[in-house]
């Protein structure tokens, strides 16, 4: 049975602390001396501007099975904007995904993935395969509410990885 939107939301928001800790030990770094000395300057931040991170967490039961991959929705019968579209489109800058521990509080595994890394990808996935068809494995979802696709993180290239713990 799938659980409704607003309760896996609800779930995964439990993450948002440690999830926070960790976008931040990744995307901000301590500043070389010179630019201590020279700039007043003790940590740089990856960008400036704003900086846009999807995020997904999947429960425990899924890590033995999907830990090697991430799963993007694809489609609804809907028709609404999906993740993967709006990833295409130029949305997010990075990507968080990882998985919940065997008490589903805590993350047991996580990456941290560059989208303009994956866009880049994508691109070129769809300019060697046939016609219609679509990078990454189809991956339906059983009650029928949408579609999305996997993606094998050690088949993408290396600088789509920034981090994973």
């Amino acid at each position: 049975m799938r659980l409704d939107i607003q309760t896996d939301f609800d779930w995964q928001r439990q993450f948002m602390p440690e999830i926070k800790r960790i976008l931040g030990e990744c995307l901000i770094t301590e500043a070389p001396p010179e630019e201590d000395m020279r700039r007043n300057t003790d940590f740089i931040v990856l960008k400036l501007d704003s900086v846009r991170v999807a995020c997904r967490i999947r429960r425990n039961k899924h890590l033995a099975r999907y830990g090697h991959q991430f799963t993007i929705r694809a489609s609804r019968p809907s028709g609404i904007e999906t993740e993967l579209q709006k990833v295409i489109r130029g949305w997010g800058d990075y990507l968080f995904y990882g998985f919940a521990d065997a008490d589903d509080l805590r993350l047991a595994k996580w990456i941290l993935g560059d989208l303009a890394e994956f866009r880049l990808w994508y691109a070129r996935r769809l300019s060697v395969l046939p016609k219609g068809q679509m990078p990454g494995q189809l991956v339906p979802n059983p009650d029928g509410s949408s579609t999305g696709r996997a993606y094998d993180v050690a088949a993408l290239p290396s600088a789509f990885l920034l981090a994973a713990g």
